[in-house]
């Protein structure tokens, strides 16, 4: 499974909801970070059906963006229950990401 686009009107239904643990991955276009993280962040979601892994751009969902604190990218979020359960700012390897999901 591919990484879902997360915004406002799925937010509710795919992160809050999920019976799954879902990870978050706060990015921009033009982030270099954000763009060299991301085969790392799709490979989880291919490899990992029992994790939702979910992509929110920060220039078109403001408001999401807003709501998490978030000012720094990529930062990756994980939420269990509809509660954040981990939080890493910065570019990281799949390895550390896997490591989040613990």
């Amino acid at each position: 499974m591919s990484a879902i686009h997360i915004n406002k009107e799925n937010f509710y239904e795919e992160v809050i909801r999920s019976e799954k643990p879902v990870l978050l991955d706060f990015w921009a276009e033009w982030c270099g970070p954000c763009r060299m993280m991301a085969p790392a962040v799709e490979e989880v979601a291919e490899e990992r059906p029992d994790i939702k892994v979910g992509k929110i751009n920060v220039d078109e969902q403001p408001e999401l963006t807003s709501r998490f604190g978030i000012t720094c990218f990529p930062t990756l979020v994980v939420m269990k229950d509809g509660q954040i359960v981990n939080q890493a700012v910065g570019s990281r390897p799949k390895g550390q990401i896997l490591q989040l999901l613990c």
